[in-house]
């Protein structure tokens, strides 16, 4: 598939793109990731290693566009959970500002 990334064109296959990402540790994820293979990837890491280039070049949602087309899984990153689980009743409750529980 013939894909635009920073103003470059590239031929990537998911073959091409599992290839360039064997070997390659996850860092830690804090916005966007993509699963391949059986990992996690951030995005931008994603994009630097299949492209090669620098993560300053291109935008998260250039390589969310193309690795999806490829049939990639992109979604947002979980949000931190908290330490204490709180009900959907509290949590109204602390909303609108009732007695703490």
């Amino acid at each position: 598939m013939r894909c635009v990334i920073a103003r470059f064109p590239f031929e990537l296959t998911k073959d091409v793109v599992l290839e360039r990402m064997k070997g390659v540790r996850p860092e830690p994820v804090t916005g966007m990731s993509v699963t391949i293979g059986r990992r996690q990837y951030p995005v931008m890491q994603a994009g630097a290693a299949i492209t090669r280039q620098d993560r300053r070049d291109f935008s998260a949602g250039e390589v969310v566009r193309a690795l999806t087309q490829l049939g990639f899984v992109c979604r947002p990153s979980r949000p931190a959970a908290s330490d204490k689980a709180v009900s959907p009743f509290q949590q109204a409750s602390d909303l609108l500002g009732g007695p703490a529980a």
